[in-house]
């Protein structure tokens, strides 16, 4: 809250938005075209590649929501990104990852602005996290210090728009 006042921002925030950028391993905050907060980031085990399937240990490159929040998570607060999106329930779909079913069922969540299905093999359950930024660690999330998603948390609600770019 004292990021949107000094910005000149209401509280809650009209339409934030983060931007995270996975070679600068920074996430943006932003809301009315105006960047509130920069905060460092942790990636998947092999953070310069898109993700691609279950266990791949990469986070994913494109555009999400915020889709799910858990507070009773292992990792402090979790928010749930739209993975997989559209792009990888496309390549998903062509080489045989998953169904025709999961590619209609992933495709029916995401134009409903819900929670894509997370247990194909394309993998799910990836979000923004706390338990430290200091190096790449995760499973393909994107984890921060605790203090920092707990700001995000206030911040995001669910249908947050989110970019990850390489």
């Amino acid at each position: 809250q004292a990021r949107a006042s000094q910005a000149g921002l209401q509280w809650p925030l009209v339409s934030p938005e983060l931007r995270i950028d996975k070679g600068r391993r920074e996430l943006e905050l932003w809301a009315e075209g105006r960047r509130l907060a920069t905060y460092r980031v942790g990636l998947g085990a092999a953070p310069g590649q898109d993700k691609v399937r279950e266990g791949d240990h990469r986070t994913p490159v494109g555009r999400f929501y915020v889709c799910s929040r858990n507070r009773a998570s292992a990792f402090h607060l979790f928010l749930g990104i739209s993975y997989p999106h559209r792009e990888a329930a496309e390549r998903g779909l062509a080489t045989g990852l998953i169904t025709r079913a999961q590619h209609r069922a992933i495709l029916e969540a995401l134009d409903q602005k819900r929670m894509p299905p997370q247990f194909t093999r394309l993998g799910g359950l990836v979000g923004l996290h706390g338990g430290g930024a200091g190096s790449d660690w995760t499973w393909g999330c994107i984890a921060l210090a605790n203090a920092d998603i707990e700001e995000l948390w206030e911040a995001c609600p669910l249908g947050t728009a989110i970019e990850v770019r390489n």
